[in-house]
């Protein structure tokens, strides 16, 4: 179900937006500054977001890139709305790297695409670059006209003067518009105004990847390319030993063979001459010193770095005096295991090197970053390095990080022509970057009407933040890692939130869709339904005595539980769950019905999500990132983990890193609660809620609290003697 939607002023100014964002990372420095290299004689460039041709073809360079999440049709309606044209005739480009122009003021003024920030990020910016160039075309119609700018109004790709009943096309107005001045301040449109904003708009990326013209990293084609698959080392930390290059040499197609410290790969004519050549070379490695790891160990490690006390991140009154006077006392151990991004597309990079520079072709969330890397990595001015950036087939957080391009970029060293490497699903999954192993205590003291009066929560993780970031944890604290459990939405007077930052030995890290609040949201919302057991009391009616000083929050969780007829009765080993939460600046409640066979095996029946993430661009595409959230949610809970024996990761491909089956996938009703609040974050949120609402569901349904994911269907089948 979709609420209709009241889209009014949001409350917040645009003098707090520019100071949150300079505090952040650089302020609106990419909103204002002309496109370089633009030939202001036959294009009207007004800033780094805008261009439109004598023909009236406008062109909006988005500052974030579109993996399916729908950035390449919300953010170019914000400049439609502003510019007044219609979103038909908008044509979307890939933003070059230039952190200075496109950076993202959310994420350190790093030009990246990532953490539900995109519409958060460029909400006002891409409005007031629109605002801009509408302002510049109504005075350079002035001036042709010869009438008071205040005389003329526009419509969809038109300056009109009403009195006269005159009108002159955008395109005719570019050459004269390019000669004046960027104004410094422009009036926004009141949201009374709208006509794009807060509307169902079409995808404007849909009907190139139905017909096949859009093009993906994948897709790179080059005169005299080759293409080439890679071997790296099993295990992390592994070098090169041998490998027999005149075996694959000998494979026909096959031009070159190519090694690096950790891995080999072959450049053949096509992906199965390079595979085959691989095969045959027979590569050989040392292990290196983590060849005897396994998740047992590191699982081990974890459970003792929890007993130390850790940073704290956040701390309200008294929780450990709390916890000693309390009634009622409540401690329990969570885990969340490594999990792969596993993306539709396979990792892949095409590169030409030459003595003059390099160009890459690559679909990533941080152009930008890419530039710099292979700069490093082949020793060129930045300059001499150009990404040609491309549609994702797939982010989730894989394509933030630039293992893959250097690796690329290393090989195409040694090559005489471009290579387009593609890593095979098995290489892919076995190399991953992975989302971090969470190992969680919790423990609350409640009062005699069953009411939490303490809250303690210390998280024991990985730092991606001080990897990814190369910076020091300011106190201590990955800000990631403890998201969603420092705005814990309910009201509990003593609070202690602690973050122990642990690694595994050699395993990478990395952001994943939903980041911290995946592990965070899945820990909080099972504990809370603990409680609320504990207490004697139904999960809703829990939290709504909890949340009656967060009106957003408790808005949210009262419309699910309308949607899905909360209390009401489904049957034998079926149940209901309810998860809420706070994160990405937006509020959900999700709640979930699940069936359990005698066998152990759940499926999630439906899903109902109440959604407030502040203004909507465009509900369809909120709806729709809800929807893809809640189903990689359900892979993550029923199939996800990276388990690693003998150093080495145990899934290879989608037999045993399993996806969700169509088959498998429930019915989903998503309602959008009607806000004028700052816009939040939408691609994230609806994984984050939803490990929690189906491990809820399970208990009703079975009785079996599960503290662990993913589903292990031997917890829950029911044995013979009952």
């Amino acid at each position: 179900m979709l609420d209709t939607l009241d889209v009014r002023e949001p409350s917040f100014s645009r003098r707090t937006f520019l100071k949150a964002t300079a505090a952040v990372g650089g302020g609106l420095i990419i909103g204002w500054i002309p496109e370089a290299g633009a030939d202001q004689a036959s294009l009207f460039a007004p800033n780094a977001f805008i261009r439109i041709d004598p023909a009236g073809k406008v062109t909006v360079v988005s500052p974030a890139i579109e993996m399916g999440q729908g950035t390449y049709t919300s953010l170019p309606m914000l400049v439609a709305e502003e510019l007044d044209i219609d979103l038909a005739n908008v044509t979307v480009d890939h933003a070059p790297p230039d952190a200075k122009h496109y950076g993202n003021p959310l994420v350190f003024g790093v030009q990246m695409t990532g953490g539900s920030t995109s519409v958060r990020a460029f909400f006002l910016p891409l409005r007031q670059a629109g605002a801009a160039a509408r302002q510049m075309l109504i005075q350079a119609a002035a001036a042709s006209l010869k009438v008071e700018a205040a005389s003329l109004s526009s419509e969809p790709g038109f300056v009109v003067h009403a009195a006269s009943g005159r009108r002159v096309a955008y395109g005719d107005l570019v050459d004269a518009a390019a000669k004046l001045p960027v104004p410094a301040d422009v009036k926004l449109k009141d949201p009374s105004q709208f006509r794009i904003i807060g509307t169902p708009a079409k995808r404007l990326d849909v009907s190139g990847k139905v017909d096949g013209t859009a093009t993906y990293g994948i897709d790179t084609k080059l005169p005299g390319m080759k293409i080439a698959t890679v071997a790296a080392s099993p295990v992390f930390g592994g070098k090169v030993k041998g490998f027999d290059e005149a075996a694959a040499l000998k494979v026909p197609g096959v031009h070159q063979v190519a090694k690096i410290d950790n891995a080999v790969a072959v450049f053949a004519d096509h992906y199965w001459a390079a595979k085959t050549g691989l095969e045959a070379a027979a590569v050989e490695f040392d292990d290196g010193p983590h060849a005897k790891l396994t998740t047992a160990d590191i699982v081990a490690d974890m459970a003792k770095a929890a007993e130390k006390d850790g940073a704290v991140a956040r701390k309200d009154g008294d929780a450990a005096g709390a916890f000693a006077k309390a009634v009622i006392k409540v401690e329990a151990t969570y885990e969340a295991p490594f999990l792969a991004h596993a993306t539709m597309e396979p990792i892949n990079c095409t590169v030409h090197a030459t003595a003059d520079g390099c160009d890459v072709w690559v679909g990533t969330q941080v152009p930008a970053i890419a530039q710099t890397v292979v700069a490093k990595t082949l020793n060129l001015p930045l300059e001499k390095v150009r990404i040609h950036n491309h549609l994702l087939g797939g982010g989730f957080g894989r394509r933030l990080e630039v293992d893959f391009i250097e690796q690329a970029a290393q090989f195409a060293a040694q090559a005489k022509f471009p290579i387009k490497v593609v890593w095979s699903r098995e290489e892919d999954i076995q190399h991953d970057m992975y989302r971090p192993y969470y190992y969680d205590r919790l423990s609350a003291g409640l009062d005699d009407q069953g009411l939490p009066v303490s809250w303690q929560h210390r998280i024991v993780g990985s730092s991606i933040i001080a990897r990814y970031f190369n910076i020091e944890l300011k106190d201590g604290i990955d800000v990631d890692a403890v998201d969603g459990a420092i705005e814990l939405p309910y009201a509990i007077p003593n609070v202690l939130v602690e973050y122990v930052r642990h690694e595994p030995p050699g395993i990478p890290t990395a952001f994943w869709r939903g980041v911290g609040p995946t592990h965070n949201i899945y820990v909080i919302e099972s504990f809370i339904d603990e409680l609320a057991a504990k207490a004697g009391k139904d999960p809703v009616e829990y939290r709504r005595a909890l949340l009656q000083k967060n009106p957003r929050a408790l808005g949210v969780l009262d419309k699910v539980a309308e949607m899905s007829k909360w209390g009401t009765s489904l049957g034998p080993r079926k149940g209901r769950g309810v998860s809420v939460q706070f994160a990405f600046g937006s509020y959900f409640a999700e709640v979930a019905e699940v069936t359990v066979s005698d066998k152990g095996v759940v499926h999630v029946d439906k899903v109902y999500a109440a959604v407030d993430c502040g203004v909507v661009v465009n509900p369809d595409t909120v709806v729709a990132q809800v929807e893809s959230g809640i189903i990689f949610g359900i892979t993550a809970v029923l199939h996800g983990e990276i388990t690693l024996k003998d150093g080495r990761v145990e899934q290879s491909n989608f037999h045993d890193y399993e996806m969700l089956r169509i088959d498998q996938a429930p019915e989903i009703e998503v309602a959008i609660i009607k806000s004028s609040e700052a816009p939040g974050g939408i691609g994230e949120p609806g994984t984050s809620a939803l490990t929690p609402a189906v491990l809820n569901a399970v208990h009703t349904a079975t009785g079996v609290r599960l503290r662990k994911t993913p589903i292990k269907s031997a917890d829950l089948a029911v044995s013979k003697k009952e």
